[in-house]
């Protein structure tokens, strides 16, 4: 083997090499960004990220005002249905207290004028046929006495005849014949008078 250089010039085309350029690959150049895509910006790149933290926060929002709302219908609907449950409580209360007032004056006239009940037996015996075998009307014995007192005559003219019940309560009667009887005590008319009302009320005995 020679030691001797030879010069470049002198080499054949098989026998030059070269160090091959790394800018070039099969005669192709390479870019520093292939296809020409244009990468965003750093002020982009912000913007972006503030644009999907904005959706972000009002889908959030939208989502929490939504459920938001719907708690508020439903506590509104609770609400209503509460005022609507202690509205009826106190109309309750307010027509229980007026029936028992109304119960304690009733008591305190008929006390200051038993005569209240001469009335009651004048409509109870207009509503009857006029021939009555066997009619006679139960008093408390009481009352019995103010009835015969004031009606005792007509009573007996048209054949009525008058009996006494200590378990009627004084302003109330009974009115009887031998095919009817009309219940006219204090508590059948006030059991009468309340269920028009659509209450359940009884007469409450001093």
């Amino acid at each position: 083997m020679s030691d001797v250089l030879t010069p470049k010039e002198k080499l054949t085309a098989y026998e030059r090499w070269e160090l091959p350029s790394f800018d070039a690959v099969g005669g192709i150049r390479v870019s520093g960004n292939p296809g020409g895509m244009k990468l965003p910006t750093a002020s982009e790149l912000e913007s972006i990220q503030r644009q999907a933290h904005d959706e972000g926060y009002q889908s959030g929002y939208a989502e929490g005002l939504q459920k938001a709302t719907s708690e508020t219908q439903r506590f509104a609907a609770l609400l209503a249905s509460t005022e609507q449950e202690l509205d009826q409580q106190v109309s309750q209360s307010l027509l229980d207290l007026a029936l028992d007032l109304a119960q304690q004056m009733l008591h305190q006239t008929l006390k200051v004028n038993p005569e209240l009940l001469l009335e009651v037996i004048r409509e109870a015996i207009s509503s009857l046929p006029h021939f009555n075998p066997g009619a006679h009307i139960v008093l408390n014995p009481a009352d019995a006495e103010i009835v015969r007192a004031r009606m005792g005559e007509q009573l007996a003219h048209s054949g009525w005849k008058i009996f006494e019940d200590a378990h009627i309560t004084r302003g109330g009667a009974r009115i009887e014949t031998a095919h009817s009887q009309i219940d006219a005590t204090l508590e059948t008319r006030w059991k009468r008078i309340t269920a028009n009302m659509g209450q359940d009320s009884s007469w409450l005995q001093e």
